[in-house]
């Protein structure tokens, strides 16, 4: 049925189809990397700020080294700058969190621009193919019948189907990928705050906490 489907649909079926891997090949990878930035920032926290009490700033830093994602990196830059003072600390924890918001939105983009494209794509070739239709009804004039104009309306169901068909799933995947990405932003800013008072309230962290 498929293979009948896109050759009966004409060129712009392609382009619809590229879209469609396009879109999939883009949500599995960012799911797949959303996945692997989203921690238990409390579970985590808790653990730095106990490494970080008994003074074992390497540890500390280890940890954040085998952590994966943005919380983690945040923290470790946090940790870096911790006899800097207060200010210092929060801007290096802004710094750092400048660099990661990017890398969770990248490719997002693509993905609704795809979600937006696809129905255009579908009411291209589904003009295409009205086009052909009544192309061939004004060659065959009088004795124009359906099966002549019967391709051209292949064309244009399909490629209208299609369209909608790449635009829904990209729409409910952006959207998705939109939510994690927020959750974890989230993470971060809750994990920015509180990483700032632990490594500034810490002996010998930001002076003691006398920046405040």
């Amino acid at each position: 049925m498929l293979p009948t489907l896109i050759a009966n649909g004409g060129p712009v079926i392609w382009l619809i189809l590229l879209a469609a891997a396009t879109a999939a090949v883009v949500f599995i990878e960012r799911a797949l990397f959303c996945h692997r930035s989203q921690i238990n920032s409390a579970e985590f926290l808790n653990g730095v700020r106990t490494v970080i009490k008994r003074g074992n700033v390497v540890e500390a830093i280890s940890i954040c080294d085998a952590t994966p994602g943005p919380v983690a990196r945040l923290v470790k830059a946090a940790i870096l700058n911790r006899d800097l003072g207060r200010e210092r600390v929060r801007e290096a924890v802004e710094e750092a969190g400048l660099v990661e918001v990017p890398r969770l939105e990248e490719k997002l983009n693509l993905l609704a621009t795809i979600a937006q494209l696809s129905p255009l794509l579908g009411l291209f070739g589904t003009i295409l193919g009205f086009i052909t239709v009544f192309g061939q009804i004004e060659q065959a004039g009088l004795y124009a019948h359906i099966e002549m104009m019967s391709h051209g309306v292949w064309k244009a169901l399909i490629c209208a189907a299609g369209g909608i068909a790449v635009a829904i799933p990209a729409h409910a995947g952006y959207n998705y990928l939109v939510s994690r990405v927020n959750k974890i932003v989230l993470d971060m800013e809750r994990a920015a705050a509180e990483i700032v008072n632990i490594v500034t309230e810490s002996p010998g962290g930001g002076n003691g906490g006398n920046d405040k």
